[in-house]
């Protein structure tokens, strides 16, 4: 009788401490690099240093590829590509255009499902790029901010909306001004 009341008592106990509520995970949220704008824009550009994402013309493709958070999708000689997804219906690509191992340009393409979203990317990119590179000129859709001051060397960054009726397509070329 003795050995019954023990291992009830046992299974008892077992059971109470087994029922302790495990800790969840708590989701850290990175701090928003830029908070006044959507937060594709985080993802896009990634931070206030360089042109785009850390990086400025004349980089080397090392100094890219350790920027990228993944590896490229295709490389060949001066050229390497990046394909990134945001959400499910939100994607971009990146393609670094290098001469002699010097970045000499970078194309992104930003494709959006939701025209309104994609809409404000648009505003985003336009009115950041306004504030970095005063005095944009605009012409027939394309947004151009051209940048001579300081020590860099000239280079223009050339904003577009391609939107159709059925997906947002917004496109930024950052390149040397020759």
């Amino acid at each position: 009788m003795g050995k019954i009341i023990y291992y009830s008592l046992l299974l008892i106990a077992l059971g109470f401490f087994s029922c302790g509520e495990t800790p969840k995970a708590v989701e850290q949220k990175k701090p928003r690099v830029f908070p006044e704008y959507s937060e594709a824009l985080d993802e896009i550009i990634r931070t206030k240093d360089g042109v785009i994402r850390g990086i400025d013309l004349n980089s080397k493709a090392d100094a890219i590829t350790k920027t990228e958070t993944k590896a490229p999708s295709e490389i060949a000689h001066d050229y390497l590509y990046f394909e990134y997804a945001i959400d499910s219906i939100t994607n971009y690509s990146i393609a670094y255009n290098l001469q002699k191992d010097s970045l000499d340009e970078v194309e992104v393409q930003i494709n959006c499902q939701d025209l309104d979203l994609s809409a404000r990317l648009f505003t985003d990119l336009k009115t950041y790029y306004e504030k970095k590179l005063p005095n944009p000129t605009e012409d027939k859709g394309f947004v151009v901010y051209n940048c001579f001051e300081g020590q860099r060397k000239p280079f223009v960054v050339s904003l577009t909306d391609n939107s159709t009726p059925n997906m947002g397509i917004i496109n930024l070329v950052i390149y040397r001004d020759k």
